[in-house]
């Protein structure tokens, strides 16, 4: 059995969602700085290349899509209804992947915080609050 793969209409509505300077990573790097905290984006020598890190203080923030990452109980993690058995599979891997990242990560002592695209209304204060709460040092 051949891979399905998504018709050419969703495709070209798929390309053009954006992967990267989404309205949410904004928000993260806005607080980010207002906290003091230095960090690298998209470090690809870490496991899940995290939106966010600092590999000297050990910590690594991923900004999720809810569609992509398939966010459990979120009405944005919807299965399209054409091509359902690509998209779940897609999703599973999706979020195996992820699991494994941050795995992996926290091995190697990394503090790992997933923010999700849903929560942007409040995730200036609760990023906020994590930030403090885990004692990251601003350096």
């Amino acid at each position: 059995m051949t891979a399905s793969r998504p018709d050419p209409i969703t495709s070209a509505r798929m390309a053009g969602v954006r992967q990267k300077g989404t309205q949410i990573e904004t928000v993260v790097a806005g607080v980010l700085r207002e906290k003091g905290l230095r960090y690298r984006k998209n470090v690809k020598q870490l496991a899940g290349s995290p939106d966010f890190a600092n590999r000297s203080r050990h910590w690594a923030i991923f900004v999720n899509g809810c569609f992509w990452h398939h966010h459990t109980g979120c009405r944005k993690a919807t299965v399209p209804k054409t091509n359902t058995d690509f998209w779940t599979r897609k999703f599973r891997d999706n979020r195996r992947r992820d699991a494994q990242a941050i795995r992996s990560l926290r091995r190697s002592g990394y503090h790992v915080i997933v923010v999700w695209e849903c929560k942007k209304g409040r995730i200036r204060s609760k990023l906020g609050k994590i930030l403090e709460a885990r004692r990251i040092d601003p350096r």
